[in-house]
């Protein structure tokens, strides 16, 4: 189906919205009326401007408190919408959106509504134009679709229509299957917007938090169902109002909402996509930094040992176990210090989850590489971290540890010979995003990559509030934990880290202090609680408490852990998890944010 994007969804000008749509790939747009009034270019100049990009106008929008009001108001109205009709035959559309009123004029009466609507559509007509009745969710007397359909069945006028939206539909609990009751040719337009589930006034939720489908908590895959059932061959438009998206920059924002629609489109098999290929495993965390030797002296604390050089570039393999990172110190080095720069996948079609990348709008990324390098494929995430998608050890497939050679005596590095307390592998990587990435983000890792979504958490930090989540393949395979920072502020200093997973938490914790590394401290407070909370015997208390050991348990089982000192924008985790523990102590993280704040150094 063609799509389509209000104006209003978007940041920046008129002119800049455009583009970008026109660059994402939508087919339309709606023009939001402020956009218009807020431009320097004429109705004219707008709809040359938008067939130069290839994009139709959809609907002009929106017209309101038309309806149900005393007749000298009325005929004031009339007039106004002579105007807009006027205007809209110069921009070249021919729907106009019109809202169920919210005016203290506005009277309960649905046959003077549906008289004076039928007198606005045969206004319409002469300019051949449609009006699409839509039923705002805090309208005054009309609120829900099936009541606007029923008005607009009442006025029997063939340039009156009704348009859906899912958010005032969904938002006030109706039943969307009435949707397929009404005829097909009579829903002049179908509006999209998905929204987190909240407890508040509607209209505010409205204004400040609807998002991309998939990003919230409505079906609107299974409204969207309804609404093809119906007969619907319009387009499918994206009206999002969000203080994030409005702020964030235009281009990225068009590309996630369309990408965003074609997932949608694919649930309910409108379109047809590449299948996902869902990753099996973590090959390896790629750091960047321009100084090797902070890096090097946490890894080995930790037990890893450097056992390859890649053949061209300045990146070196460490491992223990399974657990492989790359130290990067090339010209990709980060300014702002060490940070993770690339995550390898495993992958069991490395080329197959290329293609439903592509077909997703996240491109594989050029890169250099010599002629006898592993030609891996990778795409880059929302916050830019680029992930390959690796074959380790499969001789059949490009293999990216055939790039590296061997350092001598480099150590013992098989899972086999690990003792207690031993690194075996990653057990997950947090991504801090920045700020108006991390709905972009949870719906990219879910539909690119066939993760699978948790709920999201809110985590107390001493100068706001973070939103964690994670995203998981099977068994816990790979798991990624996103989040975002309390403040736009911090998007310069996000940190970052790698979780390592232990047999012994406290044997590891003791091996890696031992060698000169430095454990984050836990505040004495935190264990004083943690023996009211938990029946722990006193020399596990004890070994927590000297330690910075964090605890956590549900009905599935335990989850130890602790952190190191941060490295430029990098900390490490070691982490004990009983199998069946999916969390990652999200109750512990206020304890080590504010830790981790009183850690860093004074300016």
């Amino acid at each position: 189906m063609r799509t389509s994007i209000a104006t209003v969804s978007l940041s920046g000008s008129l002119t800049e919205k455009l583009t970008a749509a026109s660059r994402a790939g939508f087919d339309g747009v709606e023009i939001f009326e402020n956009d218009l009034l807020a431009s320097p270019l004429t109705p004219e100049e707008i709809r040359a401007r938008c067939a130069d990009l290839g994009l139709t106008i959809d609907l002009y929008q929106p017209m309101r408190d038309i309806e149900a009001v005393p007749e000298d108001e009325f005929a004031r109205n009339l007039r106004r919408a002579r105007h807009k009709f006027e205007l809209m035959r110069r921009l070249g559309t021919d729907t106009v959106l019109v809202c169920s009123s919210v005016s203290p004029l506005a009277l309960d009466d649905d046959a003077l509504a549906a008289a004076q609507l039928s007198r606005l559509a045969d206004l319409a007509q002469d300019f051949g134009v449609r009006v699409a009745y839509e039923a705002l969710a805090w309208g005054r007397h009309v609120s829900t679709y099936d009541h606007a359909w029923s008005i607009v069945e009442a006025a029997g006028h063939p340039a009156l229509g009704t348009c859906l939206d899912s958010f005032h539909i969904l938002s006030r609990g109706s039943d969307p299957k009435g949707i397929e009751d009404i005829p097909g040719e009579k829903i002049f337009f179908l509006q999209l917007a998905d929204a987190p589930l909240l407890a508040m006034d509607v209209l505010q939720w409205s204004r400040h938090y609807r998002c991309f489908p998939g990003q919230g908590g409505f079906d609107i895959a299974g409204l969207l169902r309804h609404v093809v059932r119906a007969g619907y061959d319009g387009p499918l438009s994206l009206e999002v109002f969000n203080d994030v998206f409005r702020q964030a920059e235009a281009g990225p924002t068009a590309v996630d909402a369309r990408r965003s629609l074609l997932v949608l489109q694919e649930s309910i098999g409108l379109t047809t996509l590449p299948q996902p290929v869902v990753p099996t495993g973590v090959a390896f965390a790629e750091l960047v930094t321009p100084d090797a030797e902070p890096v090097a002296a946490v890894l080995g604390a930790l037990g890893l040992a450097r056992t390859a050089r890649h053949r061209s570039k300045p990146v070196d393999l460490w491992e223990r176990g399974e657990a492989r990172v790359l130290v990067n110190t090339g010209p990709a080095a980060r300014r702002d210090g060490t940070g993770l720069a690339a995550i390898g996948l495993e992958s069991p079609d490395p080329a197959g989850a290329a293609l439903r990348a592509e077909a997703l709008l996240a491109p594989v990324l050029p890169r250099r590489r010599a002629p006898e390098d592993a030609p891996l494929d990778a795409v880059a995430a929302p916050d830019g971290t680029e992930l390959f998608f690796c074959a380790t050890g499969r001789p059949e497939l490009p293999n990216w540890r055939a790039d590296f050679e061997p350092i001598k005596d480099a150590g013992t590095t098989s899972a086999g010979e690990d003792t207690a307390g031993g690194v075996a592998r990653i057990d997950h990587l947090a991504l801090t995003q920045p700020w108006h990435h991390f709905d972009e983000a949870a719906l990219f890792h879910r539909s690119v990559l066939g993760l699978h979504g948790q709920e999201s958490v809110d985590v107390a930090d001493p100068y706001g509030l973070f939103r964690s989540r994670a995203v998981t393949g099977p068994g816990g395979s790979v798991r990624i934990a996103l989040a975002v920072g309390p403040a736009p502020t911090e998007d310069e200093t996000r940190a970052q880290h790698i979780a390592l997973a232990t047999d012994d938490v406290v044997a590891a914790a003791r091996r890696f202090r031992a060698a000169g590394g430095q454990l984050l401290p836990m505040p004495a407070n935190y264990y004083d609680d943690l023996a009211a909370r938990y029946d722990l015997t006193e020399g596990e208390l004890a070994a927590y408490r000297e330690l910075g050991i964090l605890y956590d348990r549900d009905a599935h089982g335990e989850f130890r852990h602790c952190y190191t000192r941060t490295v430029g924008r990098v900390f490490f985790e070691l982490v004990q998890r009983d199998p069946g523990h999916q969390g990652y102590g999200a109750q512990n993280a206020p304890v080590r944010l504010a830790a981790q704040h009183a850690q860093r150094p004074r300016r």
